[in-house]
């Protein structure tokens, strides 16, 4: 009887030893400009030497869950400007907010350079450039991450995804198009409401896709629609449109694909693209050059498939380290430029801004990885006919705008990169699929420490909304 008591005993401390051996510590709060008090949005939140980390949402708030062997690293929250916080991950205090302090570089060590160092915008961006194959990985990897895919028009949200996701890639030498992979490993959430702002999206799948339809006398409601053909369209047009595949594959993922021909930061970037040195700021300890991105001589384009996606002209912001080079962060907006893109953004989409992309980098063992990514863009839905004039009034008329226009935005947040061969190469032996349209089961024990992008509070009032209107798929 004794030895049974003390074997249960032994059993529980066990049970409970191997529990807090895969138990995580939450941490959470929120990040704020000390002088200012307005939140700091996109501030890094990382645990030193490693690439489990978080980002803050637009309120500044941020969640990150800590595996129980990082609990007595450090925690570093960061931002582009502002001196660096760093703590003791057991010591961090929960309920108080955290504020950073702007910081900038010493005025004395940017004047007193050497001559062969750039002294352009341009000149800084080529430099950079060049030194691409040197600060981009050169073996293959992996990498876990998160991601949050969102349509909404301006009163309300139609559709929401998130997906743990996998990212493989051989390396910067090689071609995207055959050597990089997404796979789309579990979804948290799935809400579609779409069915009834999608007839542009029908229109077009007939007119790429069916054959021997005369579409001009074809009646185009709702009514006349079978569901499972809407939903075959919508599909369809998601896949060609907001496939991650285009992302990561396509001219926008600019840094990673500046090797391929005809990239948009290839070896003519200066007849698309300027470059103005505008300042120099400190980053984590390092300083960084901020350097406006305009326009040039040329339109921007980006070569789509069936979609005419030229005539743009490029503005933004470029973030490049001083000591190496390396590209830290770039803000690139792709803006209608030419008369017929002006003329089909206006009629399409009521906005000029066709594409909003934010891309930050992680250095990990010398070499810098995508840590974060934000894009958005404008979407054909609910466009109305437009055969003429008189039938635009009338279009105009019946729909409000503010559920007319809608966009689309993708973040991803990467938090694990997995160099070992061994496990690459088994990670590479299963099946991988980039579609995150199609439904998967709720698995609730992958979910529960899996790091992800927090809400900010209009999001959250949005999406709650949306989670409880019926969906597309269930009708």
């Amino acid at each position: 009887m004794r030895h049974r008591i003390i074997k249960q005993i032994l059993n529980v401390v066990v049970g409970l030893w191997c529990l807090s051996g895969f138990s995580q510590t939450e941490l959470k709060s929120k990040i704020s400009d000390f002088l200012t008090f307005a939140p700091i949005e996109s501030a890094s939140v990382y645990i030193e030497n490693t690439t489990i980390g978080t980002v803050s949402n637009t309120d500044g708030k941020f969640v990150l869950s800590v595996p129980q062997e990082y609990v007595q690293d450090t925690l570093v929250i960061s931002s582009i400007g502002y001196k660096s916080f760093r703590t003791a991950i057991k010591d961090f205090d929960n309920t108080m907010d955290i504020y950073l302090e702007e910081d900038v570089a010493s005025l004395d060590e940017i004047v007193l350079v050497a001559e062969t160092r750039p002294k352009t915008g341009n000149d800084i961006v080529l430099r950079a450039i060049e030194r691409f194959p040197k600060n981009l990985p050169e073996q293959p990897y992996l990498q876990k991450g998160f991601l949050r895919h969102k349509e909404r028009n301006k009163k309300e949200y139609k559709w929401l995804i998130e997906s743990a996701i996998t990212l493989y890639d051989s390396s910067y030498a090689s071609g995207a198009k055959d050597n990089l992979k997404i796979n789309v490993e579990e979804t948290r959430k799935s809400y579609d409401l779409r069915n009834v702002d999608s007839m542009f999206t029908y229109y077009s799948y007939l007119k790429y896709n069916a054959r021997n339809v005369n579409l001009k006398s074809k009646q185009m409601r709702r009514d006349t629609i079978k569901t499972a053909s809407l939903v075959k369209a919508i599909k369809w047009n998601d896949e060609r449109i907001n496939g991650l595949d285009n992302l990561f594959k396509g001219k926008l993922n600019l840094v990673r694909n500046s090797n391929e021909s005809k990239a948009l930061f290839g070896e003519k970037i200066l007849e698309t693209h300027q470059f103005t040195l505008d300042t120099v700021l400190v980053d984590n300890g390092r300083k960084i050059y901020k350097i406006k991105i305009s326009k040039s001589k040329d339109f921007v384009g980006l070569n789509t498939k069936n979609i005419y996606n030229e005539g743009f002209e490029a503005n933004g912001w470029i973030y490049i380290y001083w000591d190496n080079y390396a590209v830290k962060k770039i803000e690139y907006t792709l803006i209608a430029a030419s008369d017929t893109q002006k003329k089909r953004s206006k009629s399409l989409f009521d906005t000029k801004v066709n594409h909003k992309l934010i891309m930050t980098y992680m250095e990990y063992d010398g070499k810098m990885y995508p840590n974060y990514i934000y894009y958005e863009t404008p979407k054909l839905v609910n466009a109305g006919d437009r055969s003429s004039d008189r039938d635009r009034e009338e279009n105009k008329a019946k729909n409000n705008p503010d559920e007319q226009f809608y966009y689309t935005t993708q973040e991803i947040l990467f938090t694990e990169i997995v160099q070992d061969a061994e496990l690459v190469n088994e990670a590479l032996e299963g099946e991988w699929s980039e579609d995150i349209f199609s439904p998967r089961p709720y698995n609730q024990s992958f979910w529960k420490n899996y790091n992800v992008l927090l809400e900010s509070e209009e999001e959250e009032k949005l999406i709650e909304d949306l989670s409880q209107r019926t969906t597309l798929y269930k009708q």
